[in-house]
């Protein structure tokens, strides 16, 4: 189970709201309101990257709520969204 106040948690929740400009990633949504630090790969189903930045990314509620019981149709998205960011951040 999930641990929210696990310093290693609160850390890479921190790291990815920087990383992101706190900021919803969304394409064209770019609300600063009620960001959630959402896990691209799932929390459960992949332990080993659980505080892996890349595995990380900044959405509103509003996004993070209509995904909901369909990430893993998501994680190829979100994962084109980070390294496009990564790469244009070099």
């Amino acid at each position: 189970m999930r641990n929210y106040n696990d310093p290693e948690y609160k850390k890479w929740r921190k790291f990815i709201k920087k990383r992101d400009n706190n900021t919803c990633q969304w394409p064209n949504c770019n609300s600063r309101r009620k960001i959630h630090v959402h896990h691209i790969l799932k929390w459960a189903d992949f332990p080993g990257l659980r505080y892996n930045t890349q595995n990380g990314i900044a959405i509103c509620k509003i996004h993070h709520d209509m995904i909901k019981n369909n990430e893993e149709n998501y994680a190829p998205f979100f994962q084109k969204l980070i390294l496009n960011k990564l790469n244009n951040n070099e």
